[in-house]
């Protein structure tokens, strides 16, 4: 397998971006990374891209044949789809496709947009992550799944509303500034605990919103990287899986696909947990970002809501984790989450973040799908390792 790196990183502004359509949101990605990157769509020899829901959401299908097209590409494409980890699915493909040696310069882009249907509509689009048969039959949101996983976290470990509450604040609080965030401003404690009611205990600061947007980046081979400037190097991206269904699983307080793919990419990557700098966790409700820093062994299971409440995850903590604003502040367009990941981990490597943690070289991205069938860790550095 060869070394492959990031060359170039792009977004759009994540929203309620009325008036620009799915196709033109990936196209602005897309020309934002090649422009940053500054080599010519020309030379791209295949386009991946991340999408959950292009007909449920926009009535539009064929999303990689449709930003081939708008690039004016005649070069394979195709769109991958796990849900929320859309992004990182598709990221991780074109990946192996370059490590593999069939490509040497290769576009990854994640889109979806959202809000063009009522938000009940969207709602039901996206429990389409679960298992329909037994679970949104019976009337089960996603929202609702998280939380009863919140709630099982809570009865097991303690773990307290205020500690959901934090990550909201905490995540938010990096968002400030952030000229892509669809919620760049501060909460406080108390506006997340007074909050409606959403899915009990969760509330609607709990939760990431509906977003339209896309993001993007260019990966090349170690031959072509070493043209660049900064390159951004991929030492590890790894996929776990658990059962889809809540009730198949052995506990709801961790989630297997989570630890699986983080165990994989440790060991693939030659680190461990204190060798990372910086991460993106999937915020996509409070208690995950709880979990997944347990899940990942970044501190003990059970403690991940004292590891947030105490300042941890900070700027200035012992590991800085959603340092443009995570998935609750930034926004959630569900295929383009996992590639956003990405784009702000190679700012922060690169030392052009806005909220920049000195001396970081080394970084973690976790994007999940649904409510834990999928997840994929990628580990990122400024190095070739």
């Amino acid at each position: 397998m060869r070394n492959v790196a990031v060359v170039g990183a792009g977004m759009t502004k994540f929203g309620e971006m009325w008036g620009q359509s799915l196709r033109d949101l990936a196209l602005e990605a897309s020309l934002a990374a090649v422009n940053d990157a500054a080599v010519h769509a020309r030379d791209l020899e295949a386009v991946y891209v991340g999408n959950m829901s292009g007909g449920g959401f926009a009535s539009q299908e064929h999303v990689g044949a449709l930003l081939a097209d708008r690039l004016g590409l005649q070069v394979p494409a195709v769109r991958l789809e796990a849900a929320c980890a859309s992004g990182s699915v598709a990221f991780r493909n074109a990946y192996l496709a370059v490590a593999s040696g069939r490509y040497d310069l290769v576009l990854v882009n994640g889109v979806e947009k959202m809000t063009d249907i009522k938000t009940d509509e969207a709602s039901s689009v996206l429990m389409s992550a679960g298992d329909d048969e037994w679970e949104s039959s019976i009337g089960l949101t996603f929202a609702g799944q998280y939380a009863l996983l919140a709630r099982a976290h809570m009865n097991k470990f303690g773990t307290t509303r205020e500690q959901l509450a934090a990550v909201s604040v905490t995540n938010h609080k990096n968002a400030v500034g952030n000229k892509h965030a669809q919620f760049p401003f501060p909460v406080t404690l108390d506006a997340v605990m007074r909050a409606p009611l959403v899915a009990d205990p969760l509330r609607l600061l709990d939760c990431s919103p509906i977003t339209d947007g896309s993001a993007a980046v260019i990966i090349a081979s170690e031959n072509i990287a070493k043209r660049f400037a900064s390159p951004v190097w991929i030492l590890a991206s790894e996929q776990g899986a658990d059962t889809i269904a809540l009730h198949d699983r052995t506990s709801l307080t961790e989630m297997q696909s989570a630890k699986v793919a983080g165990k994989r990419a440790f060991e693939t990557a030659g680190l461990a947990q204190k060798d990372i700098d910086v991460a993106e966790l999937h915020d996509c409700f409070s208690i995950n970002e709880i979990m997944n820093l347990e899940d990942l062994g970044f501190c003990k299971k059970g403690e991940g809501g004292a590891f947030v409440e105490q300042g941890h995850v900070g700027i200035d903590g012992d590991l800085p984790v959603n340092t443009a604003g995570g998935l609750k502040a930034i926004g959630h367009p569900v295929g383009a989450t996992g590639v956003r990941q990405i784009t702000d981990i190679v700012r922060q490597l690169r030392g052009k973040a806005a909220n920049q943690v000195k001396g970081a070289k080394t970084g973690l991205s976790l994007n999940i799908g649904g409510a834990g069938a999928t997840a994929v860790v990628n580990i990122l550095s400024s190095e070739m390792v």
